[in-house]
C-alpha cells in the first residue's frame, strides 16, 4: 500500500459505541459541511466545529478531509446499492416499463437527496484503489439483481441478460448523474425520467 493510499484510510475502525457514535457524527458534519461549502472550504476545522469535536479529535479518526470524504463516498455508494435492491426486491413482478421506471426513480432519488454533496463525492473526491474495488462489487451486486428480474420477464427480448442488465445499470446511473446532480437546467427531471424509461424498455423488447 502506497503513501498516498495510507493517508485516505480512517485512522481506526471504532468499536465501541460511543466511538462508532462519534465518528457517525463527524460523516454527518462532513456531508452537511461539504454540501453547504463545497470541497475546497470544507476544511477539517469547520467539520470539526459542526460536528461539535476539537479537530484532535477528529483526527483521532481521520488523519484529513479527504480520508473523510472517501468514507464518505462509501456509505452514500452502499446506502444508494442497498435502498435500490431493497426497492427492486419488493413486492410482485411487474411489468417491465414498471420495473425500468422503478430502478430510475431509484437512482434519480439517490441523486437528488443532496446534489451539493452529491458533486463533491462524484467530482472531487479521491478514489483509492480499494475504494473502486468496493464500488465495482456494488454495481456487480446491482447488475444481478436487474439480471434476475429481465430473466423474468416475458417481454425482454435481448440475447444476452447479463450484458443487458450491466448497460442498464451504467446507463442509468451515467445519465442520471449528468441530468441531476449536476442541475442541467436543459432538460426537466420528470420528462428526463420518462424518456430513459422508454429508451431501456424500447432497447429491451426490439427484436435481435
Amino acid at each position: 500500500m502506497g503513501i498516498g493510499t495510507k493517508r485516505l484510510r480512517p485512522r481506526k475502525t471504532p468499536v465501541q459505541a460511543r466511538s462508532v457514535e462519534t465518528r457517525d457524527r463527524i460523516l454527518d458534519s462532513a456531508a452537511r459541511v461539504f454540501s453547504a461549502h463545497g470541497y475546497a472550504a470544507g476544511t477539517t476545522n469547520r467539520i470539526a466545529a459542526e460536528a461539535g469535536l476539537s479537530v484532535g479529535s477528529l483526527y483521532q479518526y481521520f488523519p484529513n478531509k479527504d480520508a473523510v470524504l472517501v468514507e464518505l463516498v462509501r456509505r452514500h455508494v452502499a446506502d444508494g446499492t442497498r435502498h435500490l435492491v431493497d426497492a427492486l426486491g419488493a413486492g410482485a413482478p411487474g411489468s417491465l416499463e414498471d420495473w425500468v421506471g422503478l430502478l430510475v426513480d431509484a437512482m434519480i432519488a439517490n441523486h437528488r437527496d443532496d446534489p451539493g454533496l452529491h458533486q463533491v463525492l462524484f467530482e472531487e473526491a479521491p478514489r483509492p484503489p480499494e475504494l473502486l474495488a468496493e464500488l465495482h462489487g456494488l454495481e456487480d451486486r446491482a447488475v444481478v439483481v436487474v439480471a434476475g428480474i429481465l430473466r423474468s420477464l416475458p417481454e425482454v427480448r435481448v440475447d444476452d441478460i447479463d450484458t443487458a442488465a450491466r448497460f442498464v445499470v451504467v446507463t442509468v446511473e451515467s445519465l442520471v448523474h449528468r441530468v441531476v446532480a449536476t442541475h442541467d437546467p436543459a432538460l426537466d427531471v420528470a420528462t428526463f425520467r420518462d424518456e430513459l424509461v422508454t429508451m431501456l424498455v424500447r432497447y429491451l423488447t426490439s427484436p435481435r
